[in-house]
């Protein structure tokens, strides 16, 4: 119940701010949409889930995953080191990493550095926060429908989410089957090193000519303003 209040507002506050963001840098509106949604919401998952709907060009979807990657990786080491710099507990971190990393991976990785409690608190409230995926995208269909695109493109449904309450599900109700779960999270992991070098092959050179520096700029931007009115809020007390 938690992770569903804070997420409705902090996906609320970021669209906002990505999208103003995108109009300020003059980034092309498909663009400036998955780069918010992928911020917003739960990175590449998000980022896939939408392309049906808004149906950008090959270039633009290449650089918004490989730009949510990036920040990814930035956040795997800058967060714990943050964290412990002002000195958050293990329950705010838990609560700071869920809110402004946008990848589920990441999220697990940077908490994991900082501790078991921040781990217990940062899942479940990521996940809370990856639910919103599809009715954002069912919203962003209708959107679309009213301004007159087609929108011809299957939806992608995110089942990666029912696989997650599923597994939570069926090892709280049978825990002699923690074991089998945890091969299946190893080989989980090596098909995420395939998928995210398979990923990253699209982005070249000639990919971010041709997009330019704007977008970048848009997503360090709204994921630096994001992460920081998150430590804002949790050092001020208005987050628990």
């Amino acid at each position: 119940r938690e992770g569903l209040g804070y997420t409705v507002v902090g996906i609320a506050v970021c669209l906002t701010l990505g999208v103003g963001l995108a109009r300020l840098l003059g980034v092309p509106r498909v663009t400036g949409l998955l780069i918010s949604v992928g911020t917003a919401i739960c990175g590449g998952s998000a980022i896939a889930a939408v392309v049906p709907v808004l149906r950008p060009q090959e270039h633009e979807t290449s650089v918004a995953l490989g730009t949510v990657f990036l920040l990814n990786a930035v956040a795997l080491f800058v967060f714990p080191v943050v964290g412990h710099a002002v000195g958050l507990t293990p329950h705010q971190f838990g609560l700071w990493c869920a809110m402004a990393i946008h990848d589920t991976s990441s999220v697990v990785g940077a908490a994991l550095r900082y501790g078991p409690e921040a781990l217990a608190v940062a899942t479940p409230v990521k996940l809370a926060r990856a639910l919103w995926i599809l009715p954002l995208t069912v919203g962003l269909a209708a959107w679309r429908r009213r301004e007159g695109h087609e929108v011809t493109g299957r939806v992608r449904r995110p089942w990666f989410i029912a696989g997650f309450l599923g597994a939570a599900a069926v090892v709280t109700v049978f825990p002699g089957l923690a074991p089998v779960g945890q091969g299946v999270a190893a080989v989980a992991r090596q098909l995420l090193v395939v998928t995210l070098f398979l990923l990253g092959a699209g982005l070249t050179r000639e990919t971010l000519r041709a997009v330019g520096l704007r977008p970048l700029a848009q997503a360090v931007a709204l994921w630096l303003l994001m992460a920081g009115l998150c430590l804002g809020a949790l050092r001020l007390g208005w987050a628990a």
